[in-house]
């Protein structure tokens, strides 16, 4: 009797171990799908607001931790467009160029993206109304999401930045001089982040966008538009990564001051 409970025992010890087994392996699963849902950000918003605009992040280090995004480069020289892994410079031409990995970026924010949501878009709106669309489809305003809109566009308005000597100024001072462009019937891409209010100073509440034109020829920041058709798509991302510069500059910073009018004027192009 004794050894028939022992074998009994022994039974549900082996059971309980492959049961166990079989949940850390489902949970290791899980971590693996969500380990793509993950935004990275070089520096902080507010420090670009600042003017610091040298960062110690390569191009190519960037690629590594995402497919899409958006961002600027040294010297704020021009927009930085991220699409299916490749970096895009609109300089203050408006034309957009292929970058070299060993170029830095003082501010971008990237992401592996697979959208979790998606919608056609079979009706003409403005930006507007797109934003308000596309808010109705996002389950929390408080989780993170990158934003990839493909469509026709019957207008399209970007600005770019041109680049920076030292002493640099401050960004709400460039952006009052900065180039706008104006595309009709163009197709392209918008790629770029809806984040909650709580990012306020690290990133940008709402809406940033960049856009970028079907035959990679041109693009910008996104400042206003209307699409005809096309399709948008949301990533669900549940997790931030934020890499803090080591230069100097940033070390030395003082971010305490509130620069929310400031920001609104630069996302907006608004004096």
């Amino acid at each position: 009797m004794k050894g028939k409970i022992i074998q009994l025992l022994c039974c549900l010890l082996f059971i309980s171990a492959c049961f166990s087994g079989c949940i850390d392996t489902e949970k290791d699963s899980e971590s693996e799908e969500y380990s793509n849902d993950v935004i990275y950000q070089t520096s902080t918003i507010a420090a670009l607001l600042e003017g610091m605009y040298e960062g110690d992040v390569t191009v190519g280090e960037l690629k590594q931790h995402g497919d899409l995004g958006l961002g600027t480069f040294n010297g704020l020289d021009g927009e930085m467009v991220v699409l299916d892994g490749i970096v895009y410079q609109v300089k203050a031409d408006g034309v957009a160029y292929r970058v070299d990995d060993s170029i830095k970026t003082p501010f971008a924010a990237v992401t592996m993206f697979n959208g979790d949501l998606g919608e056609t878009l079979e009706q003409e709106m403005n930006n507007t109304e797109l934003n308000a669309y596309v808010e109705t489809l996002i389950p929390s305003r408080n989780l993170m999401y990158a934003i990839k809109i493909e469509g026709n566009f019957s207008y399209m308005k970007t600005r770019s930045v041109p680049a920076q000597e030292k002493p640099y100024p401050r960004l709400a001072d460039i952006t009052k001089s900065q180039p706008t462009f104006e595309f009709e019937n163009v197709s392209g891409t918008i790629v770029g982040f809806w984040l909650p209010d709580y990012v306020e100073k690290v990133n940008v509440p709402g809406y940033h966008l960049h856009f970028l034109t079907t035959d990679v020829s041109a693009g910008g920041h996104v400042l206003e538009y209307s699409i005809r058709s096309g399709n948008v798509s949301i990533d669900i991302s549940n997790d931030f990564l934020m890499q803090l510069p080591a230069t100097e500059e940033f070390l030395s910073g003082n971010f305490s001051e509130e620069r929310t009018q400031e920001l609104t004027q630069v996302e907006k192009g608004t004096n």
